[in-house]
């Protein structure tokens, strides 16, 4: 029997989608379930299973566009599974049945953390005025650490030498669709971005003293920043409703709930999954399903549900170092919060001069529905939540508010 493999709907809006990557090639056997594709839509990289197990036939090429509904493959699920493959595999396994040989090593396999710097190495790097491609990295699947970029070397040659060559790659159909949406924000949104500075000591002297316990108590879980933050972004949007809305056509949609989207970075490039119903969780609850949405996005297992909807979004450069920085909006929101890293710097407190660990924060907003008094508040709110979480965040019991 022949079984046509359509393309399964990834969501109620798409109409088609791109062939990322096959996984397997024509004329092999494959197992039901197994993974056989990547496909891209301009929401999200999905998986495509095998429906059936059977020899299959490719009826589309990597890099096609491809209706949903129409046919990509056909498995033969009459085909008798190759006799030599358990058997060759049984005696690869075996250590006794398989033949001596001289060991080689196995070049490394490229991935997508392939010569990419880590934060530190990649300042490093700049200061030395060295590309990533002059490095060869020695971490996890090639990753350039901070001692590569300082054991690195730059050319003493002339800035012309050694290889100049360059690459076309067609971009996959979920940056393009990416591309047109940060593009549209830019033109079609009056967009301002208004900044702070939040004393970071407060949330650090509350995450020191209940770190351990806090992950001893719930299976592993950390006590992050994005919980504080993410706590401190709902209580400011029940405080200021229009950062909390949204223009459609003439009109202004006011939502009473919290749907955070939080910016993850995925091997498929920035996803930006949804907390539901945020205001309405604990600390543990924002820990646990961030860390539940950014396992998906890293294994590649997002779904367009997980990233339909957001009222308001969280974006952290400062994992990547970043000082500051004016994010952009993700339509059709009206407002995103900036976090950046975290610097000990000197402030006066109470008229003196003190080192604390120190955060710019940056709100950008459609000054189309948000006025500068909102947008002001909005941030000056955010603020004051992280750096009063004990009396603003946690009702002045720390131990009760982590659930410990």
């Amino acid at each position: 029997m022949i079984l046509e493999m359509k393309v399964p709907s990834p969501g109620e809006s798409i109409k088609e989608v791109e062939i990322a990557t096959w996984l397997v090639k024509d004329g092999d056997y494959v197992e039901k379930d197994q993974a056989i594709a990547e496909v891209d839509s301009d929401k999200a990289t999905l998986e495509l299973p095998a429906e059936a197990s059977g020899i299959i036939t490719l009826k589309a090429e990597e890099g096609d566009a491809v209706a949903v509904g129409a046919v990509v493959c056909l498995i033969d699920t009459a085909a008798a599974k190759p006799s030599g493959a358990a058997a060759q595999a049984e005696k690869a396994a075996d250590p006794v049945a398989a033949p001596k040989a001289v060991e080689v090593a196995a070049p490394a396999a490229t991935t997508y953390a392939t010569q990419a710097p880590s934060p530190a190495a990649r300042k490093i790097l700049n200061e030395k005025n060295m590309q990533p491609t002059d490095v060869l990295g020695t971490g996890k699947d090639g990753r350039i650490t901070k001692e590569d970029a300082i054991n690195a070397v730059p050319s003493m040659g002339t800035p012309t030498a050694g290889a100049r060559g360059s690459s076309r790659t067609k971009l996959s159909m979920l940056r393009r669709k990416v591309a047109e949406r940060l593009v549209a924000a830019k033109n079609e949104t009056a967009m301002l971005t208004t900044f702070n500075e939040v004393n970071m000591t407060p949330i650090n002297e509350i995450r020191n003293q209940y770190k351990d316990a806090f992950k001893a108590k719930h299976g592993g879980l950390g006590l992050g920043y994005m919980s504080f933050f993410t706590k401190a972004v709902t209580r400011a949007l029940q405080l200021y409703p229009d950062v909390n809305s949204m223009i459609d056509g003439s009109d202004k949609i006011a939502y009473d709930f919290c749907d955070i989207s939080v910016a993850v970075s995925g091997p498929k490039g920035l996803m930006v999954p949804v907390v539901r119903a945020a205001e309405k969780l604990t600390f543990r609850g924002v820990e646990a399903e961030i860390k539940r949405l950014a396992i998906r996005a890293r294994d590649g297992q997002i779904t367009v549900d997980d990233m339909t909807g957001g009222t308001f979004t969280i974006s952290n450069g400062g994992v990547f170092g970043s000082m500051l920085s004016t994010p952009i909006i993700n339509p059709p929101q009206s407002g995103i919060l900036g976090m950046h890293n975290i610097i000990e710097r000197p402030i006066a407190v109470n008229g003196k001069v003190e080192i604390h660990p120190m955060m710019y924060v940056a709100l950008s907003y459609d000054h189309r529905i948000i006025d500068g008094r909102e947008s002001v508040g909005f941030l000056v709110a955010v603020k004051e939540a992280l750096e009063n979480p004990l009396e603003l965040l946690m009702n002045g019991d720390a131990k009760k508010a982590l659930e410990l």
